[in-house]
């Protein structure tokens, strides 16, 4: 996939819920050999961080016209999915 993707989490507050997606993703890839770097942030913060990052992986809206694909999922919450998120986070970073 070429150069280290870097993956904003986003949650409501960056505490709980952004840990557990980020752990997740990050191993999930990993099993797969795609090596990320991931990033916590509020929902509230994604608009000024987007910058800096390939995709927005998020538990809860956030504006979708900021310039990156945005995957809103809790399959890394309830595993309901979970497999069917992984196959989508591929697909868009190695756009």
């Amino acid at each position: 996939m070429g150069k280290v993707k870097i993956i904003l989490i986003a949650c409501g507050t960056a505490i709980a819920t952004s840990t557990v997606v980020a752990k997740a993703v990050e191993e999930s890839l990993a099993k797969r050999g795609i090596e990320v770097i991931t990033r916590q942030c509020k929902a509230a913060e994604v608009s000024s961080l987007a910058s800096n990052a390939d995709l927005i992986v998020t538990t809860t809206p956030v504006p979708s016209d900021i310039g990156i694909p945005v995957i809103k999922t809790l399959a890394f919450i309830t595993g309901i999915g979970k497999e069917q998120a992984i196959e989508e986070i591929i697909k868009k970073l190695e756009k």
